[in-house]
């Protein structure tokens, strides 16, 4: 059995456009293991997202296989495949998308009520999370009072705070500054290093992506090594 966090094997994914067949994905394959944390590039529309969206139990292949923690997941039904979505995969987006009239600490606490977590539990996690990212003086501030990167890191410490075993990330600093992205990458690397999580992260950013541990690029279907 493979030690990787997540697997794909040959992923295949085409898109029909009227006449046309556009093919994202040509047997893609990626291996990710524990505590490592990997740069997706390639040009827009090349297909990172689709690829991150499959990865993700989102969006489901036209053909190959998916493992997350050695288990077959796109065999699945809709309802299993939201439960491990659940409990093994954290999502981080280019914009925030927290809910704007609850606090940071209600907006990392929700997602673990949904998955079952006890609210003592949750609100402990939450508080500790937020804590480490350097946000425990504003656990009760709503998003509207906290600046981008805040607001960032407050997404990041919800993808967190199920604990999952895999994280996946697309553009996760495309909408702060320069010095601001430095911060919340070095952040986001910390976390999923002192974890030992497996990270997938999107970026068009070559400075952020060349400290990762490597670079998948996404070419013609296909992932090549830097």
């Amino acid at each position: 059995m493979s030690s990787a966090a997540l697997e794909l094997r040959g992923i295949g994914r085409t898109f029909v456009q009227g006449e046309r067949r556009l093919e994202v994905l040509k047997g893609t394959e990626l291996a990710l293991q524990p505590g490592e944390i990997v740069a997706l590039v390639g040009p827009s529309g090349a297909g990172k997202s689709t690829l991150l969206y499959i990865a993700g139990l989102l969006e489901r292949p036209d053909e190959g296989e998916i493992y997350i923690s050695g288990e077959l997941c796109n065999v699945r039904n809709d309802s299993s495949r939201t439960v491990l979505r659940r409990r093994h995969l954290g999502f981080v987006y280019q914009f925030h998308h927290l809910l704007p009239e609850f606090s940071a600490l209600e907006n990392v606490v929700l997602p673990q009520l949904i998955a079952g977590t006890s609210k003592g539990e949750a609100r402990k996690r939450a508080t500790d999370v937020l804590g480490r990212l350097g946000l425990d003086h504003r656990l009760k501030h709503r998003p509207a009072r906290l600046s981008g990167g805040e607001q960032q890191r407050v997404a990041i410490a919800r993808a967190l705070a199920n604990e999952p075993a895999v994280l996946l990330a697309d553009e996760p600093t495309g909408n702060l500054d320069h010095d601001t992205a430095d911060e919340v990458m070095a952040q986001l690397t910390a976390e999923v290093q002192g974890r030992g999580l497996a990270a997938l992260v999107a970026t068009h950013n070559l400075e952020l992506a060349g400290r990762m541990d490597r670079i998948l690029r996404l070419e013609d279907g296909k992932l090549v090594e830097g």
